[in-house]
């Protein structure tokens, strides 16, 4: 027993003394700058602009078509379907979500924070929501980190458009 509780202590006294003697030897200074430079300048386009406007949205759908959003879209058919008899997944459904009130499937568990959100899917709120759901609707439960590119977000919201019995009127 004694052997090894003396084996113990000295692995300890070892690796700490280890630690101090290679410190001591090896000793670096701390650089007053960084040796490598990021180059953090950023641009702020017309579109960046615009898309702190509420309507903003609609002038991007110009640049963007429903064929773009079916290739992006591509991100959310792990968790979503988009056809008209498709089921729901680990989300709900997307056929006609545009114009429908959040949270309002009735064969499908939305979380409280969705369904106490209540509002329309309109254009401006389905861009809000995709550009981070959990800071859109604070508790959702989607865990996806959202679409930070615009026109992307547009796209994929003209291809939900097309994929509804009454899509909205862009205007």
């Amino acid at each position: 027993m004694n052997k090894i509780i003396v084996s113990i202590v000295l692995a300890i006294i070892l690796v700490l003394g280890i630690n101090k003697i290679t410190d001591a030897i090896f000793y670096v200074e701390k650089l007053e700058k960084s040796a490598y430079q990021v180059d953090m300048t950023t641009t702020v386009s017309a579109t960046s602009a615009e898309e702190t406007n509420s309507g903003s949205i609609m002038v991007l759908f110009a640049s963007v078509s429903a064929e773009d959003g079916a290739v992006v879209f591509k991100k959310c058919l792990s968790c979503h379907s988009i056809a008209k008899e498709g089921k729901n997944k680990i989300g709900p459904k997307l056929f006609g979500v545009l114009g429908r009130k959040a949270g309002s499937i009735s064969d499908y568990k939305y979380s409280k924070a969705m369904v106490a959100h209540g509002k329309t899917w309109s254009f401006e709120e389905m861009n809000g929501f995709l550009i981070k759901p959990k800071d859109w609707i604070k508790g959702t439960k989607m865990s996806f980190a959202g679409l930070k590119n615009a026109k992307d977000r547009a796209a994929v919201i003209l291809y939900m458009n097309e994929n509804t019995d009454s899509p909205l009127t862009l205007q």
